[in-house]
């Protein structure tokens, strides 16, 4: 085992065809140890004999794929001074490309003995931790390409690669919750039927079960506690033996992107599993403590905590920004995904207090060659002072609208005086988007997200309902803005479940004929309930998983998703490009491209939209200029909509605008039958209506009609 002395790029192991070199980066090691396990656990240490740039490396050869390894690093231990080096803890590679093994919580994974902090344990955590895997970078891509869909043409399904199919019943058992069970025939059927254009996978980077969850019989379902960027997280393969789960991630994508579905991942790059000064070493904090994480300037045993989940990884650092990119840029190039949603991304920002705007992570990603082609979702907040960042990211990123997601929920049950609002957030939420140069495809609009209620839930509970989670229900928002209109929970009254199901498809059909990119929670069109849990985090079972015997229950509900996702998809008036200008479209023309009125018929004056009344409008969306071609290439004859909303708990007789806006209306989305047109074929409901009708819109419900003779 005598090395070479190989290359300081790329960092991690990377073979070759005849040999692996390793490279590992810290700035206080005194010298690196390479650690070799064999089948039975035996270990060979082999010193990485150069350094350059504070790289440690070497070339070993004939070390090949399904290798098992690790890292001691030699250095100064202060941890007054930030400084955690200790060579008795066996360290995981932060560019493993592939991990085996699981932290068994021995006292041996800690850097000081149970009960005294401020002690030293000098214990081998070498049989007790996680190993790196070395992987084959070769797979037979065939001709895969991304879909590579525009964002406005975007229809996101946010998923869990484990909870989506660990219930399908026609999905062999030995695969369901893995990615080859996603990338099944099944899967891919529903998905397309469906309609969704992306996948956004909850993380798949290799995550750790967090030692309280363990000991409570739990397990951390989500994913939020990653500790390794490279690393496709190994219980979501069929086999992780010398590391296949690279592989199978890989034929997943290729599955995906056969079908026109691109993949985009949910990445935690604000912080990892280690967690404070009380938790584990396990590979960044004792390779090089300081220069990963952002620690308290006055006393460095302790760290900054933008997340709430201990520390944050310290973006001011350039190796540390160093690794973010080369994740990012490996899951692109070598992993084909199509787009990433950043956890918490204000935490990125924070290159010194504040939230800056104009960090060096957005300049970088802003001029990086790859990274700025894919799809870029910031969730727009952190828990730290200032984090709240709605609609103050670049211009080359979208958003994760939390607003469009509470003013929805509002309007929907019946909240007053939020007219205003509601109309900024269908229509592409331009007061948070326009003024620096995005278009309203920058809003990720959602109603619901894995953080909260589910759809069914969210209008069947008025209160949380987490006694599972082991917290005694102190867990998780209070403020959810919900309506359980009459009953908590599960109730046999016909009445109450009639109303919840036309909530349903209010929600689900304002969420998809809003301007933006809309995005739905997997299950939510098949009516998933958690039984009232808003924080399933480390609920790894039937509560969390989605339960396919559903499909048959409530297959009138998967329908109409489906059906409003179509009319999404046949309208580019429902997509657009640009935000609305409340002026005509061309030259010559006398309609403006969106107009408001109230019920009466009479379009919406500054009186109205400040009176307070607020629980019902029509808005008009002129189609005429807008290309009429929907995404598949069909003609449209003509774009042009009413769409007609009602939150009241009462019909409201509701005027049609008068002829110069259209002469003739067909009803084609009535969320109180839930009855939608087929794309580009018969109407919701044949009857043509004329302008001036008086039109009957049913308490709590949303009518669209489409423009189907031209006004003078």
């Amino acid at each position: 085992m005598q090395p070479w002395p190989g290359s300081p790029y790329p960092l991690g192991a990377t073979y070759d065809g005849a040999g692996t070199n390793f490279a590992l980066f810290s700035e206080v090691a005194e010298r690196v140890e390479l650690c070799l396990f064999d089948e039975s656990g035996n270990e060979t240490r082999v010193r990485l004999p150069e350094v350059d740039g504070f790289v440690h490396h070497g070339y070993l050869l004939n070390v090949n794929p399904g290798q098992r390894y690790g890292y001691r690093v030699h250095g100064p231990y202060d941890p007054a001074r930030g400084l955690r080096c200790n060579p008795n803890k066996l360290l995981l590679d932060p560019y493993a490309k592939a991990v085996t093994g699981a932290v068994d919580w021995d006292q041996a994974v800690f850097g000081y003995t149970f009960g005294e902090p401020e002690s030293r344990n000098d214990d081998d955590s070498s049989r007790h931790t996680m190993l790196g895997v070395v992987v084959n970078p070769f797979f037979d891509w065939a001709n895969d390409r991304s879909p590579n869909i525009p964002y406005n043409e975007t229809v996101i399904y946010e998923a869990h690669v484990r909870g989506l199919t660990m219930r399908h019943p026609e999905i062999p058992e030995e695969l369901r919750g893995t990615y080859a069970g996603l990338a099944h025939p099944v899967m891919i059927d529903y998905l397309n039927t469906l309609g969704v254009t992306a996948v956004e996978l909850m993380p798949v980077h290799q995550f750790l079960h967090d030692h309280g969850l363990t000991e409570k019989g739990l397990r951390n379902y989500w994913g939020y506690n990653t500790i390794a960027y490279f690393a496709p997280h190994d219980e979501y393969a069929t086999h992780s033996e010398s590391g296949n789960q690279v592989q199978e991630f890989k034929a997943m994508v290729r599955t995906l992107h056969e079908a026109g579905i691109e993949v985009i991942l949910d990445v935690v790059y604000n912080h990892t599993a280690e967690g404070n000064q009380l938790g584990p070493t396990l590979s960044m904090r004792g390779i090089d403590n300081e220069a990963y994480y952002r620690l308290v300037e006055d006393d460095k045993r302790y760290y900054m905590d933008y997340t709430g989940t201990g520390n944050s990884l310290n973006v001011r650092n350039p190796h540390t920004l160093q690794l973010i990119m080369d994740s990012l840029r490996y899951w692109v190039n070598d992993m084909h995904v199509d787009g990433f949603r950043f956890d918490l991304a204000a935490t990125l920002a924070r290159e010194f207090y504040d939230v800056d705007r104009l960090s060096t992570f957005f300049d970088l990603v802003q001029q990086d060659p790859v990274i700025s082609q894919v799809k870029l979702i910031a969730e727009p907040w952190d828990v730290g002072p200032g984090g709240y960042q709605v609609g103050n990211f670049p211009p080359l990123w979208t958003e994760w609208n939390g607003q469009f997601r509470d003013t929805v929920r509002d309007f929907w049950r019946g909240e007053s005086a939020t007219l205003g609002e509601f109309a900024s957030r269908i229509t592409g939420s331009s007061d948070l988007y326009q003024d620096d140069g995005r278009r309203p495809y920058a809003s990720i609009n959602f109603v619901t997200a894995h953080d909260g209620f589910t759809l069914n839930d969210l209008v069947s509970y008025n209160d949380k309902h987490n006694e599972a989670n082991g917290e005694d229900n102190r867990d998780g928002a209070n403020d959810n803005r919900s309506w359980n209109h009459g009953h908590e929970g599960p109730t046999d009254d016909d009445k109450v479940n009639d109303l919840r199901a036309r909530q349903r498809r209010n929600l689900i059909a304002t969420l998809l004929l809003s301007q933006g990119v809309p995005m739905l929670l997997h299950g939510d069109e098949l009516g998933r309930t958690q039984d009232g849990n808003n924080n399933a985090y480390c609920q790894d079972n039937e509560l969390s998983w989605v339960d396919w015997s559903l499909l048959e229950r409530n297959g009138d509900l998967v329908d109409f998703t489906a059906a409003v996702v179509d009319l999404r998809h046949s309208h580019p008036v429902f997509r657009r490009r640009r935000f609305f200008a409340g002026r005509p479209i061309r030259k010559g023309a006398e309609l403006r491209d969106i107009a408001w009125f109230t019920p009466s018929g009479e379009e919406m004056s500054d009186e109205d939209w400040e009176s307070g009344f607020g629980r019902s409008i029509v808005v008009f969306l002129n189609g005429e200029g807008i290309p009429d071609l929907d995404r598949r290439g069909g003609r449209v004859t003509d774009d042009s909509f009413l769409m007609c909303f009602n939150a009241h708990d009462d019909e409201i007789e509701t005027t049609l605008p008068n002829g110069s806006y259209g002469s003739m209306w067909t009803v084609v989305l009535d969320t109180a039958t839930g009855a939608v047109a087929e794309p580009n074929g018969g109407p919701a409901d044949s009857r043509e209506i004329e302008a001036g009708t008086v039109l009957p819109v049913p308490a709590r419900s949303l009518i669209v009609l489409q423009r189907t003779g031209i006004g003078e």
